[in-house]
């Protein structure tokens, strides 16, 4: 079974720059799409679901926005929305989706930004330590559960190509990483790492300034994470560079079981 997440920085624009040649290069079961911007009445009126696939959408309140949405080929069935965190408890911002899709609980996630000033810092705080007890139920599942998507938090440095420059720059800040590590050992398997090891990278998002794409200057801040059950079908990962380079501002994260 081929999973597949990818922030698209706007499904609307990837539709135009060649999204669905990728679906069918990639020809995964299961793509978890984060930061899709867009209604679905607002997608092209000529544009379908790749063939086989169901789709459950998740989008903002407000136009224009966040919001995620899980494309299954392996059937799909809705099992949540939100994690009820204090500040945003119907989820108005399209953050979190839960859906089964065959054997696989599949936790699909854009988490919130911080960059944009203090208060939304805080924001981003108070949701990581609320995710953090609201996930523990898919650690206690016998069945194979994944938490993934865009997390906005390189967790190492390894995971970050200037990380003396980002250390006041949220998303590499002191108390994120501090976050991930907890979360992580909670019971979660950051399988890109287990995957690739202690290399730097493979980076999954790049800036749009300067050269960062071409010079390969990212971070790595998509993340496909396995409670026990999910480890052990766990077969490889990719990261699809080129993906970053044409579709979005990320790269596709594809990760393979044995389901």
């Amino acid at each position: 079974m081929r999973v597949v997440t990818w922030n698209l920085n706007g499904i609307r624009a990837a539709i135009r720059k060649g999204l669905d040649d990728f679906i069918s290069r990639i020809d995964a079961d299961i793509w978890l799409l984060q930061e899709v911007r867009a209604l679905p009445e607002q997608l092209p009126a000529d544009w379908s679901l790749p063939a086989g696939h169901e789709v459950i959408w998740h989008p903002a309140e407000r136009k224009g926005y966040s919001g995620v949405a899980t494309l299954s080929r392996v059937g799909l069935a809705d099992e949540g929305r939100g994690i009820s965190t204090r500040l945003d408890p119907s989820d108005l911002e399209g953050r979190v989706l839960v859906t089964r899709c065959g054997p696989l609980h599949c936790v699909n996630i854009y988490l919130p930004n911080g960059g944009s000033g203090p208060a939304r810092q805080a924001y981003k705080d108070e949701w990581l330590e609320d995710l953090l007890g609201w996930a523990r139920r898919f650690l206690e599942m016998d069945e194979p559960a994944i938490l993934v998507g865009d997390l906005n938090i390189a967790h190492t440095e390894e995971d970050i190509w200037n990380p003396t420059g980002n250390r006041h720059t949220s998303g590499f800040l002191a108390h994120e990483r501090e976050w991930f590590s907890r979360f992580l050992e909670s019971g979660w398997h950051d399988l890109h790492r287990l995957h690739f090891g202690s290399r730097k990278g493979p980076y999954t998002w790049w800036s749009n300034r300067g050269q960062a794409r071409a010079l390969d200057r990212g971070w790595r801040i998509d993340y496909v994470l396995a409670n026990d059950a999910a480890l052990a079908a766990f077969e490889g990962a990719e990261v699809l560079r080129e993906g970053g380079l044409v579709i979005s501002d990320h790269a596709p994260l594809i990760v393979d079981f044995n389901l």
